[in-house]
């Protein structure tokens, strides 16, 4: 007996395994955090936006359905004189010469009888879309993305085959079939007696009941599957959010993208820091007092009549700033004064360089009169410019 031995190569069904677990792969692994603003808008920009067709298909039946209930009589009275008319001058003409008005008169009738309906449905698949998006306009979606040639597998069969979303829209699909069947079932059993003696009416008549049966299954049917399109609308906009989820890195780089590095604005706000220090070394010796907190925060105030107006914020600074206000004061013998409400009001209200605000006028000129009396350099300075 000859043994046939099958040699299978082990690289072979390694491949063909990983290859099938990266079919099945979660896609949104690590990714927990909700779509950005920016994230959402470019989503919009390219047309990809949550909608429930459910609901678009459902208010578009019921409207058309309404529509039809209301002028299905005109409609119907229509459709027989045509039909009259047709048979009347089919006997009359030549339809291989004197067809042309037939067809004409054929064409204008008809539009008459389908352009309600296609206006209501078209009004109506505008409005639902509008309801549900907004005001949106782009021509994006229309053009052709390749990529769709080819689909992800994986993608794919997650989506359809084993997801939250299949399973919802496979009990939304039975709940439509059950709702047609049992509304059809109720509507036809109500009026089965009638149906029965249809035999004895005219064919007009047999007609008319039969499309008025028909309509009020389809409104029903429609208004029962418009509450069903509200829930599938919720559904779909946390599906579109759940798809649109974003991993931490992600949200890092998209705000690193709109505020800047963060190392750079490290490096920016250090080297202002240095340059605000040196301004600090020179204008707090300047400055006749200081206002503090007192360890919060610390203004420089400094009056020369003869530049300026009024009193001058000439430097200022909250917690290290403020100690190294203080620190540079100390040394060069400037007067420092606490005085909380008025520190943290001018450390708010003025920047460096500005003028004191009016409302402090008052408090500040307390403030400095006091310090010409305990401080001779500052008094020395106003006496020698007549103040």
């Amino acid at each position: 007996m000859i043994a046939a031995t099958l040699r299978v190569d082990p690289s072979a069904v390694s491949d063909i395994s990983r290859i099938h677990l990266q079919w099945f792969a979660p896609e949104d692994e690590g990714k927990t955090e909700d779509p950005t603003e920016y994230r959402l808008k470019k989503e919009r920009e390219e047309g990809r936006v949550p909608k429930s067709p459910d609901l678009v298909a459902a208010i578009g039946l019921l409207l058309s359905a309404i529509t039809l209930a209301i002028i299905g009589p005109w409609m119907f009275s229509m459709l027989r004189e045509m039909t009259i008319w047709f048979l009347t001058v089919s006997i009359e003409i030549d339809p291989t010469t004197d067809a042309g008005p037939v067809v004409r008169a054929f064409y204008y009738n008809f539009s008459r009888i389908v352009l309600p309906i296609a206006v209501v449905s078209m009004i109506a698949g505008v409005f639902s879309n509008v309801m549900q998006t907004g005001f949106m306009f782009t021509t994006k979606p229309l053009k052709p993305d390749f990529k769709k040639i080819a689909p992800k597998f994986g993608q794919y069969f997650k989506r359809t085959l084993f997801s939250g979303e299949a399973l919802f829209n496979l009990a939304k699909s039975l709940f439509k079939v059950g709702v047609i069947g049992i509304v059809s079932y109720l509507n036809i059993r109500a009026e089965m007696p009638k149906l029965t003696r249809l035999y004895t009416s005219t064919v007009w008549n047999s007609v008319s009941f039969i499309a008025g049966i028909v309509i009020r299954i389809i409104i029903e049917a429609a208004i029962l599957m418009l509450a069903l399109a509200v829930p599938d609308y919720i559904f779909q906009k946390h599906q579109f959010k759940k798809r649109l989820k974003m991993s931490k890195q992600e949200v890092k780089e998209e705000r690193k993208m709109f505020e800047g590095d963060p190392m750079i604005k490290g490096r920016l706000k250090d080297r202002m820091r240095d340059i605000m220090s040196r301004n600090m070394a020179v204008n707090v010796p300047k400055a006749d007092v200081i206002v503090t907190n007192p360890t919060h925060f610390a203004i420089a105030i400094e009056f020369d009549p003869m530049t300026m107006a009024v009193p001058t914020v000439t430097a200022k600074g909250a917690d290290e700033m403020a100690f190294r206000i203080r620190s540079l004061a100390k040394e060069a013998g400037v007067p420092i004064m606490e005085n909380r409400p008025l520190a943290r009001a001018l450390y708010a209200d003025a920047d460096v360089g500005d003028p004191v605000p009016e409302a402090y006028y008052e408090a500040i000129s307390r403030i400095l009169a006091h310090v010409a009396k305990i401080d001779k350099r500052v008094a020395a300075k106003y006496a020698s410019m007549g103040v």
